[in-house]
């Protein structure tokens, strides 16, 4: 029997949200609604797999795992990339990677809560609310204020739609970006240190890579404005983290909200969950019933596909 390990299903949904049953003759499906980083420990758990589901960047796949998993055949990742598995080892051991469709909205509509949640103070509001209070801040508008969209991709174009939607100013850059591209969206062109400079709200929607780790650091945040904020809903290592700390806790910029972290799950005595200027949700961008079903829908046809002798949506080539 072909068996089969879903990882970190922290919302126990990943039986419920898809059909399973075309595997049921060929396949044992096991969950783990935990998430255990530490290589030995896990490679013990998955000593016995054929083929592991992860979620995202939940548990990252290095070589040290891949060298300890001899039994592993298929690694099913949801989304299009995963930048925490290192696709060279899996090409050399000869574990397949396949991957899934992925929506974009849900990170999109996160985004607007996030800044929504930081201008009207909202976490706040609603913890005085249960304590007995009444009105305990006042909040700020977004309407007339200029918003600076890092990377206008299928996420970022949604995120300047709503700008617009909310007589926003909307600027926009990224490494790649073209006037002709960025005015489509429904954004102005302008450098980094434009966007950083003009901002009053800076929000993140690039990809992870080489380029783009650590570009948001201290040198950024010196140029951004004291009353203006950040929300990173991408990726944690597009963010320096250390020096988002310092500029949270010195007050050089009026509050951050982030939904990823360096480290996720975020530890549990991260500095960051004791600033009192900063939202914290945990990588909730596309933890939604819409992304659930459409990305463990199509990792069981991932492997039903690999099954048949047939895989699809491949992402790296196996030696």
């Amino acid at each position: 029997m072909f068996k089969v390990a879903i990882l970190d299903d922290y919302h126990h949904e990943a039986l419920r949200l898809a059909n399973w049953k075309p595997l049921d003759r060929d396949a044992q499906i096991q969950v783990f609604s935990d998430n255990l980083q530490d290589a030995p420990r896990l490679a013990e758990r998955l000593q016995s797999f054929d083929a592991v589901v992860v979620m995202r960047e939940r548990t990252p796949f290095r070589r040290e795992l891949f060298e300890r998993l001899p039994n592993l055949r298929l690694l099913v990742t949801t989304g299009p990339r995963n930048a925490s598995i290192d696709m060279a080892a899996a090409s050399e051991r000869g574990v397949l990677v396949c991957g899934t469709q992925s929506t974009g909205f849900p990170t999109a509509e996160l985004t607007w809560g996030l800044i929504f949640a930081l201008f009207r103070h909202l976490p706040q509001e609603c913890q005085a609310m249960r304590e007995g209070k009444w009105i305990c801040s006042t909040g700020r508008s977004v309407r007339g204020k200029t918003l600076g969209v890092v990377g206008v991709g299928r996420l970022g174009v949604d995120v300047v739609r709503v700008g617009n939607a909310f007589g926003m100013k909307v600027i926009a850059w990224s490494q790649n970006l073209t006037a002709e591209r960025a005015e489509a969206a429904g954004a102005t062109l302008v450098t980094k240190q434009q966007l950083l400079e003009q901002s009053d709200i800076v929000t993140l929607h690039v990809v992870l890579s080489g380029r783009t780790r650590d570009l948001i650091g201290k040198a950024e945040f010196d140029r951004m404005k004291p009353t203006a904020v950040l929300v990173n809903t991408s990726r944690g290592p597009i963010v320096n983290e250390q020096a988002l700390v310092e500029a949270l806790r010195t007050k050089r910029i009026a509050g951050a909200a982030m939904d990823v972290y360096d480290q996720e799950p975020l530890p549990p005595y991260h500095p960051l969950r004791s600033l009192d200027n900063v939202v914290l949700t945990p990588h909730l961008g596309y933890a939604t019933d819409d992304s659930f079903v459409l990305m463990w829908g199509e990792a069981v046809e991932d492997i039903r596909a690999f099954l048949d002798g047939a895989p699809i949506r491949i992402i790296n080539k196996p030696a």
